[in-house]
């Protein structure tokens, strides 16, 4: 009788517990994407999601006596890596601010400042597609649009590390009240009572009509038609809401207003301009189930172009009403050339 993938992984989990490291590294693959994508929606920081994966497997091998096998395996995980990635924000308190510093253009359009989460940054798409092919358990929860994308991602981090972490497993992964509470080692009433914090704190910093621009896990036509002239710089104007907004993570760069940024885009494109950067190239890919763009330059008297910004778009009503501006040192990640 042909076995089950439950079976498979009770069986590794029982030689796991037996010190067999070969099934323990077998088993710790099958969940890995979908427990970096865990930790990431904890920390905002791809490279500190790998960081804290990795930490959640030495932490589950050394503790491999302790799976009694009450919860599954992967719930098991879960639980050590939650508790890995509030130890490390512990460790390294973090909380969006207000920039310090004046835009890079005078604002063009009415509204505050973004937050600055000078830590954040983008999810390849196609690392998430490793968890939507997973046939471990179901997992679509894990990589779902509405919480994986950067506005949401930006968002959760103003809460405490312990709301965070039971906003994700209630509301993101469906984890049940009872469940929460023994991952969290948190009475009901405190999940109950942190979540309701959580939501309501939520509400104030999630984009309005959030739900009319969460994109599709597959880019439509009108979204390509959109990028193409995004990166040939066609009727931009046109292409961009008038209260646009653009933060460059880490640095303490912004600007508000579709003005603005025309303002900015002229001067490093003008070859007359002195902050003229040089020629541009760029190619498509998507972060965050958003659309993104992978800018290069060619500076005057190089031979190539380099890897310049990662630019992750949302787009509202066939306008883009934000840009996210990513420095290129996470291009390998997404399968992207260092130079063109």
């Amino acid at each position: 009788m042909a076995r089950t993938v439950t079976d498979s992984v009770d069986q590794l989990a029982g030689a796991i517990q037996a010190g067999d490291h070969s099934a323990f590294a077998e088993l710790a693959e099958r969940y890995r994407p979908e427990l970096q994508v865990h930790c990431y929606r904890m920390l905002a920081s791809f490279e500190d999601s790998e960081d804290l994966v990795q930490e959640t497997f030495l932490r589950a091998w050394r503790n491999r006596a302790s799976y009694e096998g009450r919860s599954t395996f992967r719930a098991w995980l879960y639980r050590i890596a939650t508790n890995a990635c509030l130890d490390f924000l512990d460790r390294h308190p973090r909380q969006p601010r207000p920039y310090q510093g004046p835009p890079m253009r005078p604002p063009s359009a009415a509204g505050s400042p973004p937050d600055y989460i000078p830590w954040l940054q983008p999810y390849p798409d196609v690392l998430l597609d490793l968890v939507a092919a997973s046939d471990t358990e179901p997992s679509t929860a894990v990589i779902e649009r509405e919480t994986i994308e950067l506005a949401f991602l930006a968002a959760i981090q103003v809460l405490p590390p312990k709301q965070r972490a039971v906003l994700i497993l209630r509301d993101v992964l469906g984890w049940s009240a009872n469940e929460t509470a023994a991952m969290l080692e948190l009475s009901v009433a405190a999940v109950k009572s942190a979540l309701q914090r959580a939501r309501s704190t939520l509400k104030l910093h999630l984009p309005a009509r959030r739900m009319d621009w969460s994109p599709a896990s597959e880019p439509t036509e009108a979204e390509r038609a959109l990028l193409r002239r995004y990166m040939a710089a066609e009727d931009l104007p046109g292409l961009l809401r008038e209260d646009l907004r653009l933060t460059m993570p880490p640095h303490p760069m912004w600007l508000v207003g579709r003005d603005a940024f025309l303002a900015m885009h002229a001067a490093v494109t003008a070859p007359d301009s002195p902050e003229y950067f040089g020629q541009w190239r760029s190619l498509t890919t998507r972060a965050n189930r958003q659309p993104a763009v992978a800018h290069y330059v060619k500076r005057p008297g190089d031979s190539e172009f380099r890897a310049q910004v990662l630019d992750v778009l949302r787009v509202t009503d066939g306008q883009i009403a934000e840009i996210k501006s990513f420095v290129p040192m996470l291009f390998p990640a997404f399968g992207l050339p260092p130079t063109l």
